[in-house]
């Protein structure tokens, strides 16, 4: 009895593991695809793969997140916050690029002078996150790059700006 009830755990464990390695080896395909464009310049390719709204929806928390640790008084903190929509706005027209993903992409060693690794490589990076995500990220390092998967598509739909802040200046 205990080795059967054993071996059905054991199965839903593959089960569950088999998911969780087609979910990276799929979301692979399209992190491939949005580095080239990155590499590239393809701004074209790199709007597919992108969720503006979900990067811009996540400047904006962090900017509200800010604003209330400020400890500002008097109304300061809630003009900070009201002003924190229109200025994710700008920040995402101005930030969400190819151009402005590069160092992130150079970071995890995609600079131009090297060929792009291959799906399997790109799908080992990934860590799977819950709830249709997955994530980039180095060895036992933070999540940088969030992914989701929207359709049949995997687009970027998130960031850590604190971890690739830490990162990047080191």
């Amino acid at each position: 009895m205990r080795i059967r009830a054993l071996l059905a755990l054991t199965a839903v464990a593959a089960s569950l593991s088999a998911c969780a390695t087609a979910d990276r080896y799929d979301a692979a395909g399209d992190v491939h695809a949005l580095l080239t464009s990155i590499r590239n310049n393809d701004r074209a390719t790199f709007d597919s793969l992108v969720d503006h709204r979900a990067l811009t929806g996540a400047v904006e928390a962090r900017l509200v997140d800010e604003a209330r640790r400020s400890g500002l008084k008097g109304g300061w903190q809630a003009a900070m916050i009201a002003l924190a929509g229109p200025a994710a706005d700008v920040a995402g027209a101005a930030l969400i690029r190819p151009e402005v993903f590069r160092a992130a992409a150079n970071y995890y060693g995609y600079t131009p002078d090297k060929p792009i690794p291959g799906r399997i490589a790109i799908a080992s990076a990934l860590r799977p996150t819950g709830d249709g995500r997955v994530c980039a990220a180095k060895k036992d390092g933070p999540c940088m790059l969030t992914f989701t998967r929207e359709g049949g598509s995997w687009r970027l739909s998130g960031f850590d700006a604190q971890a690739v802040n830490l990162q990047l200046k080191r």
